[in-house]
């Protein structure tokens, strides 16, 4: 691949904007955590405050590459990444490449995106690694590539925003772990955690198993797959009919939505329960109504603001956080109630946006 691009002028680090926003429906200051050194997966967490910038300086044209639109996952990201850029003053084209099976449609979008003229480029990535040879080439022409969401093992990016899918995975096996500990009787889960080879899937299953073990729950075999409905769905039957005796779904956030009305037909309420190891508001209404019982929430509206935020600073060499995600939370019924909904999930009747002028 040759790509030609007018190499980026970088300016001289400049101190860290930290005046109070006037906006009333501000979502800034926000609660965060950075890992440090920066792209470690054993770094330290430590708790911050994040603030943006208040606006860009130049209009950048900033191109965001996602794995697909398919779930409201994604669509929350995409409300967060429009948003701020609306709000700091750049432009954004986004491209979706239609699912997790499509790792070269990823690659050659975000080839497109680099040759039309993008100064950076928010990831987020279908393969841990199977993006590593392009970001290497990317960041070796001066345009910054900042990881959102998911996770790539290349260390030439130039910023991560994105919370540890570990974590979500281990909040959500303690919560089980907590209804079920040793010496009690034992209690078949059945496991979901999405598309094999996913930096975010195996980091939560790792979190997930290590909080179950030693626990009275037994985790079925992981049963992996897309997060298309459709997907998740044929995997949930598979299990209700392999294993009747099941006694929790837990999984994807679309996992859980599309359990909801299985368990609904089969008159298994109150007998085989759900959990999701992230937010979404098919999640958000299930845990209200008391369909859902528990999940972490990982912010991704403001995994998609702080983003832009991280590649409007590097352009403008202004000081930033180089590995940044929002503080994750459990959300379940004693609290659902006293969270900000716009802070964590996108407003309702929001439909894809694929650019800001």
């Amino acid at each position: 691949m040759k790509l030609t691009l007018k190499t980026l002028g970088i300016l001289g680090a400049a101190a860290l904007m930290c005046g109070t926003a006037t906006a009333q429906d501000a979502w800034y200051p926000y609660d965060a955590e950075e890992t440090t050194p920066a792209f470690s997966p054993q770094g330290e967490i430590s708790p911050i405050v994040y603030t943006p910038l208040e606006k860009a300086e130049n209009p950048w044209n900033i191109c965001v590459s996602f794995p697909h639109l398919k779930d409201a996952y994604w669509l929350g990201v995409n409300y967060g990444v429009v948003d701020e850029a609306r709000r700091l003053g750049v432009k954004m084209n986004l491209v979706e490449a239609g699912g997790y099976t499509e790792l070269n449609t990823q690659l050659n979008q975000i080839e497109d995106c680099v040759v039309g003229g993008a100064n950076a480029v928010v990831i987020g990535a279908i393969s841990g690694d199977g993006l590593n040879n392009l970001i290497a080439e990317i960041s070796g022409m001066g345009v910054p590539v900042i990881d959102v969401v998911n996770g790539v093992t290349s260390n030439d990016i130039s910023a991560k925003a994105l919370v540890s899918f570990r974590t979500m995975g281990y909040e959500t096996g303690a919560y089980l772990a907590a209804k079920h500990p040793a010496g009690t009787d034992p209690v078949k889960v059945g496991w979901f955690p999405g598309p094999a080879g996913a930096a975010w899937v195996e980091a939560a299953n790792v979190g997930f198993m290590e909080a179950v073990k030693g626990s009275a729950v037994q985790v079925l075999e992981p049963r992996y797959g897309d997060t298309g409905k459709e997907a998740q769905l044929k995997l949930v039957e598979d299990v209700l009919q392999a294993d009747p005796d099941v006694r929790y779904l837990a999984g994807t956030a679309v996992t859980a939505e599309a359990a909801q009305g299985v368990i609904r037909e089969r008159g298994l309420q109150g007998k085989v329960d759900l959990l999701a190891f992230y937010m979404t508001p098919g999640v958000y209404t299930g845990i209200k109504r008391g369909f859902i019982l528990a999940a972490p929430a990982d912010s991704m509206v403001i995994q998609g603001r702080i983003a832009m935020d991280q590649a409007v600073r590097i352009l403008e060499g202004k000081e930033f956080n180089k590995h940044v995600g929002p503080k994750i939370f459990v959300v379940d019924p004693d609290n659902i109630d006293d969270i900000p909904r716009a802070n964590i999930l996108p407003p309702e009747g929001f439909e894809p946006v694929f650019s800001v002028e």
